[in-house]
């Protein structure tokens, strides 16, 4: 055995790698470059060789759109865990300390409140990495209570979904928060204030066929994935092919289920401008003037 393999190069790696962390660099899922993660903080998680959106953390979402990154939570009721006792490949109550483990969050919905560009604004916004943004009786509760501040503080209200669908661990509990969510939305309508939806990747399922579609006006993040079921379920109960780019933000905006794609790093002025007008506030009729020059 040559001493050179056996005992210098070993060492030279070990000098060479010991001091390099294995998580600087992520992967884009639509065009496979390689984004180092300081850069991807900087440009809030969006692709700098393709532009593709990649999922961005709730936290980071909401400082991104509050002014200033200031925000104040809002405390959302709780609610019985597991009230079906329900248990698949494993228990439900595990799968929730998981969640809970991996996220730092008691559940999906974080209900904040602040001002978007001087306008005041509550946000409900799915947080996708808890049990992929499933909808269960705490989502209802979530949107209700952002739905009652938003009335109690004359405030738009700002749905940001990213989810699968309902939990199937509810059952029928969490088909029932749709009708919920419906509810919470009509409070803030009669109220006459905004309710504005920023539809991200992927909103789907119950959320989609409820409060999700349902805004005075709706905003979608590029490429992200809209739809109820999916593509292949569909094209396989149909038996067609459907179009490139079925189900993307894009494509529903060309068939006008959605009003406008906007890039990640222009959402607060937009939403602000939107808020500004329907508000009768100074920002959007400042930027109305600025446009009309």
């Amino acid at each position: 055995m040559n001493w050179l393999t056996s005992f210098v190069r070993p060492k030279i790696r070990a000098l060479v790698q010991k001091d390099t962390p294995d998580n600087l660099w992520e992967k884009c899922p639509s065009c496979g470059g390689m984004l180092f993660h300081r850069d991807l903080t900087k440009s809030l998680n969006v692709c700098h060789h393709c532009g593709h959106h990649l999922r961005l953390p709730i936290e980071e979402r909401l400082q991104s759109l509050f002014d200033d990154g200031r925000y104040t939570e809002v405390a959302v009721p709780a609610v019985v865990q597991d009230p079906l006792k329900f248990k698949d490949q494993k228990r439900y109550t595990d799968r929730i300390k998981d969640a809970k483990s991996k996220t730092k969050r008691d559940d999906v919905v974080i209900v904040a409140k602040g001002n978007i560009k001087g306008n005041p604004t509550v946000i409900a916004a799915f947080n996708f990495a808890y049990m992929g943004g499933s909808m269960g009786m705490a989502v209802g509760n979530a949107l209700v209570k952002a739905a009652e501040t938003a009335v109690e503080t004359k405030s738009a209200l700002i749905a940001i979904p990213s989810s699968g669908g309902a939990r199937m661990q509810e059952g029928i509990l969490s088909l029932m928060q749709m009708p919920r969510s419906i509810i919470a939305v009509d409070m803030v309508k009669e109220a006459g204030l905004p309710y504005i939806v920023l539809l991200t990747d992927p909103t789907t399922g119950g959320v989609s066929a409820s409060f999700a579609m349902v805004g005075d006006i709706h905003i979608a993040e590029p490429g992200a994935q809209i739809g109820f079921a999916g593509k292949r379920v569909i094209q396989e109960t149909i038996r067609e092919q459907l179009p490139d780019g079925f189900q993307t933000a894009e494509y529903l905006m060309e068939h006008g289920m959605v009003d406008m794609v906007i890039h990640r790093k222009d959402l607060p002025r937009e939403i602000g401008k939107i808020l500004g007008i329907l508000m009768k506030t100074p920002f959007g009729s400042e930027v109305m003037a600025l446009e009309s020059k």
